[in-house]
């Protein structure tokens, strides 16, 4: 090849090169030929593994956003990999755009309204709806924007916390001094504090391991919580004690939807939407197989005297009102 040619070629290649970095990318492969790289890219964090209810949540998210956007909006999902804790903050901060997780939103940003996710307050899922979506709900929100960054994009229904042991409970008595796994939230260890259980806080990502190395004897948590983590393999009894209305809480960092067009907003709230109800509704049909898929893994099915354990709960509860949950009694919230 001559010394002109060659030249004719570099030149060639080079003008080449350069014009196709200038065209938009297209995806490569046949199924997605012709489809532009997405504008918008959203990070979706939570802290539950995947089969958890709001990991399901987020792929069904995912799935609407993308499907509806036509690829515009993509979504990256991190299930299971950090703390409750982590997620929320960094939810907060905009390393995370958007959070599916317990109630750590109300914890650390309104935690005067933390009453929305304590044992033994709300009644079931109708009932904390009708005051998450009424004026307590609203003040707490404003909250978590102000204080967190972050914005409300729904809850979902998790179902009800049970517990888990290595042992039968019937009744307080067999709660006393049973050290039990929980997250680190205060009002919750004094209501089990309070009942006689002896509370041992330890991360979610530790749960597991806490159960079978015996610095937990028991746990509570919703069932695609023991589930998820697989607790039928160190614990051999669910008691189904009913203490709490489990909810997931979905917030969007505020900068992240304050940077999305009016459309795209109007999209990720309908998809949001969308899969919570799903994810809501799958819960509910969903909790007999649930329990049953448990004791096919070789857990024991219990009832409690739960109004005995109830009744130990109630002056730590009203103590909470007064102290830390200020802004409203609990005979108020229970008349909603």
């Amino acid at each position: 090849m001559n010394k002109t040619i060659k030249k004719f070629l570099v030149v060639t290649l080079s003008i080449a090169l350069v014009f196709s970095l200038t065209l938009p990318v297209y995806a490569k492969n046949n199924k997605d030929k012709g489809r532009k790289v997405p504008k918008v890219v959203l990070k979706v964090a939570t802290p539950f593994r995947e089969g958890h209810i709001l990991a399901d949540t987020a792929e069904k998210f995912k799935e609407l956003v993308e499907q509806s956007s036509k690829g515009k909006i993509a979504v990256i999902i991190e299930a299971g990999l950090d703390t409750e804790e982590n997620v929320n903050l960094r939810c907060a901060s905009g390393d995370v755009d958007i959070q599916l997780t317990g109630g750590e939103p109300l914890e650390v940003f309104s935690p005067e309204y933390f009453f929305f996710n304590a044992p033994y307050v709300i009644k079931d899922y109708d009932h904390f709806l009708r005051v998450w979506n009424g004026p307590l709900g609203d003040e707490s929100k404003a909250l978590i924007s102000e204080n967190g960054n972050m914005k409300s994009l729904g809850t979902v229904f998790r179902g009800y916390r049970q517990m888990t042991s290595n042992k039968p409970i019937s009744g307080p008595s067999d709660i006393a001094n049973i050290k039990l796994r929980l997250p680190g939230v205060h009002t919750w260890i004094s209501v089990w504090s309070q009942i006689g259980a002896n509370p041992v806080a330890v991360p979610l990502t530790g749960l597991y391991q806490a159960l079978a190395d015996g610095t937990a004897e028991a746990s509570e948590g919703d069932l695609t919580q023991i589930m998820s983590f697989n607790l039928a393999e160190v614990q051999s009894h669910l008691t189904i004690t009913n203490h709490l209305c489990a909810v997931g809480y979905i917030t969007i960092n505020n900068d992240t939807y304050n940077s999305l067009k009016k459309q795209e907003r109007r999209l990720v709230e309908r998809a949001m939407k969308e899969a919570s109800e799903w994810a809501t509704q799958v819960t509910m049909d969903s909790d007999n197989a649930r329990l049953e898929y448990l004791q096919n893994a070789g857990m024991t099915l219990g009832y409690p005297d739960a109004d005995a354990i109830r009744e130990l709960a109630k002056p730590a509860i009203e103590e909470l009102f007064i102290n830390e949950w200020p802004v409203t009694t609990w005979e108020e919230v229970l008349a909603q």
